[in-house]
């Protein structure tokens, strides 16, 4: 099932990239011109990470440890589109992602490319379709090194620790989580 869903999402990228060389080479002659579309913070994985510092544990001692210093971030992920204009009604649609790092958990910086092309049907209405893909932007949580004493000191998950589950079972419920990485918007304007 997974070696379907990479070779999907290669195919998919292989076509984005075709469509982008196509236009390009067509209006290599003209004078492109490229605009900032949108600058925004945060994004699903920011929230999902966030998120993670909800809770704490109690020691031993009866004191209390809070998730919050481990998952609080002093750089929230910064996105940045870009438009390039190539024809009247085509476009490259392309940006960054700066990432995200706390120190239990990083969000890697991400790549935008796209595609954005409209049509008029009639005077008073647009068709419009856009494709774009991600790369990269993973959320990779980290584990800690939590001391059981007699039993020896182990690489855990920080949020399951102190719960009943094994120490080396709690590692499989890292979160390791992938943005979405290929969006269609098709758009039909009427004016009247």
């Amino acid at each position: 099932m997974r070696e379907r869903s990479n070779i999907r999402d290669g195919l998919c990228r292989a076509a984005l990239l075709l469509c982008l060389l196509l236009c390009a080479s067509t209006a290599a002659a003209q004078e492109w011109t490229t605009s900032l579309v949108d600058i925004h913070q945060g994004s699903p994985l920011s929230d999902r990470a966030r998120g993670l510092g909800n809770g704490g544990y109690e020691l031993q001692s009866g004191s209390w440890v809070s998730f919050t210093r481990w998952y609080h971030a002093t750089w929230v992920d910064t996105h940045i589109d870009f438009l390039t204009q190539i024809t009247p009604d085509t476009g490259i649609l392309w940006g960054f992602g700066t990432g995200e790092q706390a120190e239990k958990y990083r969000i890697e910086p991400s790549l935008k490319l796209g595609f954005l092309t409209q049509v008029h049907p009639n005077p008073n209405s647009t068709l419009s379709l856009s494709v774009t893909s991600i790369i990269g932007g993973n959320l990779t949580e980290k584990p800690c090194q939590a001391d059981y004493g007699d039993l020896g000191t182990y690489s855990v998950n920080c949020r399951l620790a102190a719960g009943e589950t094994a120490p080396e079972e709690t590692l499989k419920y890292l979160v390791n989580a992938k943005p979405e990485t290929m969006h269609l918007w098709l758009n039909y304007r009427l004016t009247f």
